[in-house]
Order: structure tokens, then C-alpha cells, then sequence
């Protein structure tokens, strides 16, 4: 009998994670038939989605209250078409808010097998939501290692599958060398500025990190900044140009075809000495390339007061997490600043190996040098099966 599986994903990268499990499964097992909602690269393994992803690629309460009304019917149209479907198993991919909705209305409405990939934060705050969420879901897929006892403590399957970061291409020597004669770059030290992929974000840190980078090129003048900016946020980062040091290196995605950005960007962080990084799964990047950092984000006040009652761990960068060091600096909420981040650099610069075992260890852990992440995935999924 052929298996049937309804999947469905509602941002970019879940589309990478979908693409990635949707491949492992057809190599497990090649009766496997696809329905249900995903990108670009869902499509490329046989999806024909229900309808564009992009509906579901909504962010902050500004942007979803309007939709609100769509978004709920979608939610409800998803859930019944599963239903009707009947299929083998659901596998919803991150996005809770929507995938977590319809998980519940299929399981009101049959006994359909449920996995979702990705594990809430719940080791970082509301812990709680691993309690409601094993009403609707069966099996977790894990990308982080220390995540399957929180989730089966609260009552759901959780398999460690690996982090998607451990499959992505690493620049070659070729590469680099073409990255660095490219843009006139010699054999001079660089720092990578990642300031972000929001235009929030980089609204609130591109002026810190460009004073930062200018207080650092004073105590090391042969440095050379180097920013690959992200598409949404490229126009903004260079309209912020004058708050950086003057040699910056700019990298805008909009002038070059995808796959000649793509290699542009992995090499930009395979050949930089140091870099300082906006909090998030960036510092998992930077890991894999065994490039030392400094994180540093501020938040908006209200936030910030809510996670300092709130978190759970002392710290937001998954290097230290993973690798149960604090190598990794951060510069948070009040103390993001440019003094602070900029003697961070310092610092860093003058003792970059302290964080190389750390990285070294977070990759090992995530799954480097094994099985890919996609088909470990497929395999927990099958194997789990009634």
C-alpha cells in the first residue's frame, strides 16, 4: 500500500526543512505520494501546492490582524482537506501558529497521525506550550539535541533529527579566492556584519554596529567590515552607509542572480576572521564556519523587560547552548552598545581560538558528519508510524 502524506510548511525556511524531508522520504520510500502547502523547493520534490505559501508568510500583529479573517479560513479549509485526504500521517513544519491550528482541528476531527518538525523554544521560555501542544501532535521533530526529553516529558515522540545547518554547502578554496580578487580584498583581515533580515531589526541595530565597526577600525585599522546584506533589508542597510567605517564592504543580493550570491555570501563567511551577528540561528552559520563572534540585538523596551522576567537560560546564542559553554559574548538589550560591542571585538580579535572547541563541539553535536537532517527526519517519521 502507498503511503500518503499531507505536509505542509508556511515560511522559507520550512520550505528548505519540507524539501529536505519530502527528498529523504522518497528515498525511503518511493511508493510515498505528497499533498498539502509549501514553496519552491517542496515543489521540486512533487508538492502541487493547495495554494501560495506567501499567504501564510505573515509577521507581528500589524501584518496578521488584517488577514486575521483569511488566515482563519485557510486554517479551517486545510484542516478539512486533510480530513477528506485521510492520509497516513500530517507533518506540519514550524509556523505554530498556523500548523498547530490545523493539527488541532484534524485531531478533533480523526485519529490522523501527527508530526511536527521543530520544537518550540520551551527550554527558553513558556515552557507550558509543550503541555498544549502535545493535545494535537503525536511526534516532534527536534533540531537542537537537548530538546526530546522537554518534549517527551510533556507526553508527544521526539526524535533528535540534526540541524539543517550541518548539510549546507561550506565555501571552497576556489571560492574564496575568487570572493576576495572579486572585491579588491587582498589578504587583509575582515570582519562579517550581520545586522539582521527585518527591516525592524536592522532599523535598530545598523547604526549601533556601523559606530561599533568604526571604534573597532581605530583599534585595528587593517581590518576591512564586510555586510552581505539580506534582499528585504539591502536598500536600508546601504541608506545607513554613512554610520560605517568608509571601506565597508557592502554585498547586495539584488545585484546578482541567486546562485552567484549564494556563493559570494559562503564565502564571505568562510574568509572572515571575525564577525558580529544579530541574535538568531546566524551564530549556527558562523559555527559551521568556524568564524568567531560577538552577538549583540536590541530590543524594543517592553520586550525586553518580558524576556528578562521571563527566559529560562542565560543566554540567546545556540553555540553556548549546544555547546553548554558561554564562549560566545553577547551584547543585550541596554548593554548593546557601541563601546560594549566594540571592546567585545577587541577582545575577540586578540583570543579568536577560545571559541573554536565551542563550535567545533555545537556542530558535532548538530549532527555533523552523519546522516542528512532531511532523511534522518524521513527515517524517524517512518519509523514511527502504526
Amino acid at each position: 500500500m502507498s503511503l500518503k502524506v499531507f505536509i505542509l510548511a508556511g515560511e522559507p525556511s520550512g520550505d528548505r526543512l519540507g524539501g529536505a524531508l519530502m527528498a529523504g522520504l522518497k528515498t525511503l520510500r518511493p511508493d510515498v505520494s505528497f499533498e498539502g502547502i509549501g514553496g519552491t523547493l517542496m515543489a521540486e520534490q512533487g508538492l502541487h501546492s493547495r495554494f501560495a505559501m506567501a499567504e501564510l508568510s505573515v509577521m507581528g500583529l500589524a501584518e496578521v490582524l488584517p488577514k486575521y479573517r483569511h488566515l482563519k479560513r485557510r486554517i479551517r479549509e486545510t484542516a478539512e482537506a486533510v480530513i477528506a485526504q485521510n492520509p497516513d500521517v500530517l507533518i506540519t513544519i514550524d509556523s505554530p501558529d498556523f500548523s498547530l491550528r490545523v493539527a488541532s482541528l484534524v485531531k478533533a476531527g480523526s485519529d490522523i497521525r501527527t508530526v511536527h518538525y521543530v520544537a518550540p523554544s520551551v527550554w527558553a521560555w513558556r515552557p507550558k506550550r509543550a503541555v498544549k501542544m502535545a493535545r494535537s501532535i503525536d511526534q516532534v521533530l527536534a533540531l537542537l539535541p537537548f530538546e526530546p526529553p522537554l518534549m517527551q516529558a510533556a507526553g508527544m515522540d521526539c526524535d533528535f533529527v540534526g540541524h539543517p545547518v550541518v548539510a549546507e554547502p561550506l565555501a571552497t578554496d576556489p571560492e574564496i579566492a575568487e570572493f576576495r580578487a572579486k572585491f579588491d580584498l587582498g589578504e587583509a583581515p575582515l570582519v562579517l556584519a550581520l545586522p539582521g533580515s527585518r527591516r525592524s531589526e536592522v532599523t535598530r541595530l545598523g547604526p549601533v554596529f556601523g559606530e561599533a565597526l568604526q571604534a573597532f577600525a581605530h583599534l585595528h585599522p587593517g581590518y576591512r567590515a564586510v555586510v552581505p546584506c539580506a534582499a528585504p533589508v539591502a536598500d536600508l542597510v546601504r541608506a545607513q552607509a554613512e554610520d560605517w567605517p568608509k571601506n565597508t564592504l557592502f554585498l547586495d543580493p539584488n545585484s546578482h542572480d541567486a546562485q552567484a550570491y549564494a556563493a559570494i555570501k559562503r564565502a564571505a563567511f568562510a574568509t572572515s576572521d571575525l564577525a558580529l551577528a544579530a541574535s538568531g540561528t546566524v551564530s549556527l552559520e558562523l559555527a559551521a564556519n568556524a568564524t568567531p563572534m560577538v552577538i549583540a540585538y536590541r530590543f524594543q523596551w517592553l520586550t525586553w523587560q518580558v524576556m528578562k522576567r521571563m527566559a529560562l537560560v542565560d543566554t540567546v546564542t545556540l553555540v553556548n547552548l549546544v555547546s553548554e559553554t558561554r564562549v560566545v559574548p553577547e551584547c543585550l538589550g541596554p548593554e548593546c552598545t557601541a563601546e560594549n560591542i566594540a571592546r567585545q571585538l577587541d577582545a575577540l580579535a586578540q583570543a579568536p581560538e577560545l571559541q573554536k572547541a565551542a563550535m567545533a563541539v555545537t556542530m558535532q553535536r548538530l549532527g555533523q558528519g552523519g546522516e542528512e537532517p532531511g532523511l534522518r527526519a524521513a527515517r524517524a517519521v517512518l519509523q514511527r508510524l502504526p
